[in-house]
């Protein structure tokens, strides 16, 4: 097939999208995927949900506020203590203190960004 100048390296792929019914993974109830919903997906390369609108809620839900990161580095952060280069308060920060930098505690290092 021969293509003309302008036509070279331009292709359209067109596909009419239509309402369809899937099952939802975790509750088992059908869930219509609209066709706009299909589109929607399809222009960020993402895959069919497998779950309902209540159950993905839900699902969320349950990784709490932070989308689940506490769950997937450990938990509770370590906290260390310092004495803050400024005022001379005992500070906690969340690194071990080489003593080759100052360390500032929470008022005093709000100070120095400001």
């Amino acid at each position: 097939m021969s293509l003309r100048p302008h036509e070279q390296g331009v292709f359209f792929l067109l596909y009419t999208y239509t309402d369809k019914t899937l099952r939802c993974e975790d509750c088992s109830q059908d869930f219509s995927f609209t066709a706009s919903e299909q589109e929607f997906y399809a222009s960020r390369d993402f895959t069919e949900p497998r779950r309902c609108r209540n159950c993905r809620a839900l699902r969320k839900a349950s990784r709490g506020q932070n989308g689940g990161a506490s769950q997937s580095f450990g938990g509770t952060r370590e906290l260390f203590t310092a004495t803050c280069a400024d005022c001379g308060r005992e500070a906690q920060v969340p690194f071990r203190p080489s003593g080759v930098r100052p360390v500032y505690c929470s008022d005093c290092f709000s100070a120095h960004r400001a």
